[in-house]
């Protein structure tokens, strides 16, 4: 699993150098996307993807999200069944369940990055260009660095995970 990282810029030659400086640090042009308007010209910049203009991960998450909640509560009422008709192996199920399930959403809503394109709605209504940039993950300190660096105009937008084998 790799990282997103989102910029955004007020002009498009501010993005067309963010994206030159990628290049050159050794980012794969196929890992940068440029989000904007519909009415904006990205020139050169590679443009989003339709998955990526929607935003499948933020979804996934939430699919995600939603089941683990929906697996505790279930956990929790099967626990509560166990102890009040005294099945012993139905609580132990049930409590590795809730067990499991807590662990499972604290893990994700500590661990996992959560920055996504509807925080970005507003700087794109004003017309301005969001740039995604996929990384490995032993690389997102580097290149957030390099952007404060060589790119002061940039707004840094956090950053996401992201799956290039299924093309999230």
């Amino acid at each position: 699993m790799g990282r997103r990282l989102y910029f955004i810029f007020s002009s498009k030659h501010q993005a067309h150098q963010a994206f030159i400086d990628l290049k050159h640090a050794g980012i794969d042009q196929d890992h940068v996307h440029a989000l904007a308007r519909t009415d904006i010209d990205l020139g050169t910049l590679p443009p989003a993807t339709a998955p990526q203009r929607r935003d499948r991960a933020w979804r996934m998450e939430n699919i995600a999200w939603r089941s683990n909640l929906v697996l505790f509560a279930l956990g929790l009422l099967a626990l509560l069944t166990g102890i009040y008709t005294g099945i012993t192996a139905l609580s132990l199920l049930a409590l590795a369940v809730v067990l499991l399930t807590f662990i499972g959403g604290t893990l994700f809503a500590s661990q996992v990055p959560d920055a996504h394109l509807d925080e970005f709605r507003g700087s794109l209504a004003h017309g301005d260009i969001v740039l995604l940039v996929d990384v490995p993950r032993r690389r997102h300190g580097e290149i957030e660095e390099l952007m404060r660096q060589r790119h002061p105009e940039a707004v840094p937008g956090g950053s996401s995970w992201t799956i290039d084998g299924i093309g999230i």
